[in-house]
């Protein structure tokens, strides 16, 4: 999204979000003193990280075997669709793409319809994180031993081992050979809620499939007289029977109608069953919890002005996080060159000469 509608080069929330505290330096790669400045900061580097098309730095002259040849111990982490080699290589691909050929989709969606895919840029956003800690391994491994290496991530290897039922669904395959299956509409496993119901003034998400819990509900809308009704424990009612289950879920939205989702989470988390509003970022952005934790903070940005920005996501008692603002395009170009040794002469040359 952009602030404000506007298309602007400075204005994307995705590139301000993840940039914050960062420098940004801009080359032509496709020029050769492009090329050569970026030689001369491998040289200081710890980490390269890039995620062109595979075989793209080999064809600019700086793949990883010239660039440890000017810094042993660089770590040079290359991001593609299929990895550096195979033969998908050169294939092209985009999120719904990924998450078809990854198996996920297979399993996603309701049985009477076609798979569908879960929102957002979900495994693009877990490949960082898998870029993240394994970039930093290799990195502590050269620290170590002086020996830096090429890591080669691939989003669709990323995919097939995602958390994100992947993992899950790969077990069961190779344990009794059963694929995962998209649930039939209102079936259900058992009575227990789960999933979105609505609520007075929103909607909540119950999860858990656990029996155990029904005791839990029954208190949840104040009807304890269910806890060992007969019709509704009798084991061919309570497991997957669609029309036992649509006959409690009446008597359940008697109860969710009235109330506000806050309420209707308050009363859930009170007997021990997970629940949680389906809260709009206006109401996030409200949340008390976030409050207590100040973990919004408030970040000004020459283009944008001031925005809250989400805050880091742990907390380290001797090194505290800093706020601070994503980069201009381009911002840091001259100041970087200069710790290189570069004149203001000779930046002003590159950028005549396009390669800057």
């Amino acid at each position: 999204p952009f602030q404000g509608d506007d298309p602007h080069l400075e204005k994307s929330g995705l590139f301000l979000h993840l940039n914050t505290n960062k420098q940004s330096v801009t080359l032509n790669l496709k020029s050769r003193a492009g090329r050569g400045i970026l030689l001369d900061l491998v040289r200081s580097a710890d980490i390269l990280v890039e995620s062109f098309s595979p075989g793209v730095m080999d064809r600019l002259g700086l793949g990883y075997g010239v660039l440890s040849t000017v810094n042993p111990a660089l770590v040079m982490t290359s991001i593609s669709n299929f990895g550096q080699t195979g033969p998908y290589r050169d294939c092209k691909m985009t999120e719904l793409i990924l998450y078809a050929m990854g198996g996920t989709m297979h399993a996603t969606g309701t049985a009477d319809r076609e798979p569908v895919k879960l929102g957002v840029t979900v495994e693009q956003f877990f490949c960082g994180a898998v870029c993240a800690s394994a970039t930093m391994g290799a990195h502590l491994g050269a620290l170590v031993d002086g020996v830096g290496q090429h890591l080669d991530l691939a989003l669709f290897e990323l995919q097939v081992g995602n958390q994100d039922r992947g993992v899950q669904a790969n077990t069961t395959y190779q344990y009794n050979g059963n694929e995962p299956k998209r649930n039939v509409p209102g079936s259900g496993r058992n009575l227990m809620p789960v999933g979105i119901y609505p609520t007075g003034d929103g909607y909540v998400h119950f999860m858990t499939l656990n029996p155990d819990y029904w005791e839990r509900v029954c208190h949840m809308i104040e009807r304890p007289d269910l806890v060992n009704d007969p019709y509704f424990t009798k084991r061919e009612n309570f497991f997957g029977n669609p029309a036992v289950k649509a006959e409690f879920e009446g008597v359940l939205y008697e109860w969710l109608l009235p109330r506000t989702k806050r309420e209707v989470m308050e009363a859930s988390q009170a007997v021990g069953y997970p629940c949680g509003a389906l809260q709009s970022m206006a109401d996030v952005f409200a949340d008390g919890h976030f409050a207590s934790h100040h973990y919004f903070v408030e970040v000004d940005h020459p283009v944008t002005g001031p925005l809250r920005y989400p805050g880091a996501p742990f907390v380290m008692s001797e090194t505290p996080w800093r706020a601070g603002r994503a980069p201009l395009l381009g911002e840091h170009t001259a100041a970087v060159l200069a710790e290189l040794g570069y004149s203001a002469e000779d930046v002003a040359t590159l950028r005549s000469g396009g390669a800057l």
